[in-house]
């Protein structure tokens, strides 16, 4: 038996496999100087990126229905399209390495459909894209993360959030990162899963390769290889405890969230895609207090149609039913990149270009998404909210253009509703702003991660400065109080929805403070009903 150490972000005991994830290397695709064994690399390729989409095919019908998965059969089709087909052969026989035919091919195809005005023809400029891609791949020899089948532990050096997205959640029984922070994505999803996982672990890879049996203890931040008899009884024993644990906090299900002295508070969840949602409503959320709209942005090698949005939020609203749910407008940028968005590398991408920034300076990128959330606003009870805001003029810069959108939908013979504009308050100079911003905005909703990681000047991914990042600085404290009280003073509500918000210690403060609305992930909804509901405040 070895054990180690790691920052435990979500508690609990998980047992089982280990499975350690690599970064793929990929073969660099020089060209062999032969056309013709260039081509029959190519068409071997082909054949294979047939068998990958013939298998997500059936998956995605026997998961998603016909209509979801005829997306899949489209790229099946364009494998034999005799132009693309052509195009590539031509490509090879100037010289071209089969890979780099492919791929080329298939974006000059995407880019000609992408300048057609019939709709349909349109989007199918994403779908050669990603068959092109495919392709591409395969014959670079990156055949993707191979995983076992059942459940296990998942061990990596990091996991970046456009991996984590893709992988089948309801499998992990835990996360084990030797980087990492606990504000991490990784960190996040482990809180929406309700696994216990850890970060900056001093696991070897090569170690958890070789066992047979992992253990990781989320209420002490250890991790076991191998564990012996003694150490395995404890554990279960302590798994146990938690389950009944959990069990014990059913008796919150369905009561309102109310202090004792009669003051409420909405609990909601803090999700990234439509099927978070379903967890939401399993963990008896309120409602949704942020979706990460950037979830739909990430693991994808274009950008989302208008179409693919509205499919995400209107699904989200019809599952959420009348429940509220704010979705926070794309906040790529930072920690969160994507390459097709074709961003330049910056300096200090945490003070660079991101979140509505993005936004304001790329339009064609902004639009759809707000098309898009006023589209699905018929469906349910939507709110938006706009990231990274630090002055006044950028939040009537963007409501202006939601004005704009909703003007043209209407226009259009689109039904529309109200959808009420925010702030997500995650800069020092929003929090001081605040009382201006209340004017403007119809809520506040506070992103304690990024509004810690500006107050101190700490960045929130760098594990050497775990000492430094202190969420409970009085600085941030008085920040804290003055976004509500100014919110209150204008008679909006203002909420919490970074990770602060489902900690225990701070649940009387944020009630004190003002607070009227603390998301979450969806496993802490009722562990923090319990808090709230035995509260004196």
């Amino acid at each position: 038996m070895k054990q180690g150490k790691g920052l435990p972000v979500f508690s609990g005991v998980a047992i089982g496999p280990a499975v350690v994830y690599r970064k793929s290397q990929r073969v660099l695709p020089v060209s062999s100087g032969d056309p013709q064994l260039e081509q029959s690399k190519f068409d071997a390729a082909r054949e294979t990126a047939r068998q990958q989409l013939s298998q997500l095919y059936e998956k995605a019908k026997a998961e998603l229905g016909e209509d979801k998965a005829a997306i899949v059969e489209v790229q099946m089709l364009m494998l034999d399209d005799l132009d693309y087909l052509d195009g590539v052969a031509d490509a090879i026989a100037g010289g071209a390495a089969a890979a780099i035919a492919a791929l080329d091919t298939g974006e000059s195809f995407a880019q000609i459909f992408a300048a057609m005005d019939d709709e349909y023809m349109n989007a199918r400029s994403a779908d050669i894209r990603d068959m092109s891609h495919r392709v591409y791949d395969i014959l670079c020899g990156n055949t993707g993360f191979q995983l076992p089948e059942g459940s296990f532990l998942l061990v990596a050096e990091d996991l970046a959030p456009s991996e984590t997205i893709q992988l089948p959640r309801e499998r992990i029984l835990a996360f084990v990162t030797r980087q990492g922070s606990s504000s991490s994505h990784t960190a996040i999803l482990a809180r929406t899963l309700n696994i216990p996982s850890l970060v900056q672990a001093n696991l070897p890879l090569e170690d958890a390769e070789n066992c047979e049996v992992l253990a990781v203890d989320g209420f002490t931040g250890t991790w076991y290889t191998d564990p012996d008899p003694e150490t395995l009884a404890m554990l279960k024993e302590k798994q146990a405890a938690a389950a009944d644990a959990r069990f014990a906090l059913e008796a919150y299900r369905g009561k309102k969230s109310v202090t004792k002295s009669g003051k409420s508070v909405l609990l909601c969840a803090n999700i990234g895609s439509p099927e978070d949602a379903r967890a939401a409503l399993a963990g008896d959320a309120e409602g949704v207090g942020l979706m990460r709209s950037e979830f739909l942005y990430l693991g994808r090698s274009s950008l989302p149609t208008e179409e693919e949005l509205f499919d995400a939020y209107r699904t989200v609203a019809e599952i959420m039913g009348q429940r509220p749910v704010v979705i926070r407008t794309l906040d790529i940028g930072a920690d969160k990149q994507v390459s097709y968005m074709g961003l330049e590398k910056e300096e200090n991408p945490a003070l660079g270009l991101r979140g509505l920034r993005i936004c304001l300076t790329r339009e064609e990128i902004f639009l759809p998404q707000l098309r898009a959330i006023y589209r699905a606003s018929a469906y349910g009870n939507l709110s938006v909210m706009f990231p990274m805001v630090a002055s006044l003029w950028e939040l009537k810069a963007a409501k202006a253009l939601c004005a704009k959108v909703r003007a043209e939908l209407t226009a259009e013979g689109v039904e529309t509703k109200e959808v009420p504009i925010g702030v997500m308050i995650e800069t020092p100079a929003a929090a001081v702003l605040a009382p201006e911003l209340a004017k403007e905005a119809a809520f506040f909703s506070v992103g304690t991660n990024d509004l810690t990681q500006y107050t101190l000047a700490v960045d929130r991914q760098n594990a050497k400065l775990g000492d430094f990042y202190d969420p409970y600085h009085p600085a941030l404290m008085a920040l804290l109080a003055h976004i509500a009280k100014s919110a209150n003073e204008a008679g909006i509500w203002a909420g919490i929805c970074g990770e602060l918000g489902a900690d225990p210690k701070m649940t009387e403060t944020f009630l004190k403070m003002g607070f009227t609305e603390l998301s979450m992930a969806p496993g802490r909804i009722l562990e923090t009903r319990k808090l709230v509901c035995e509260s004196e405040v």
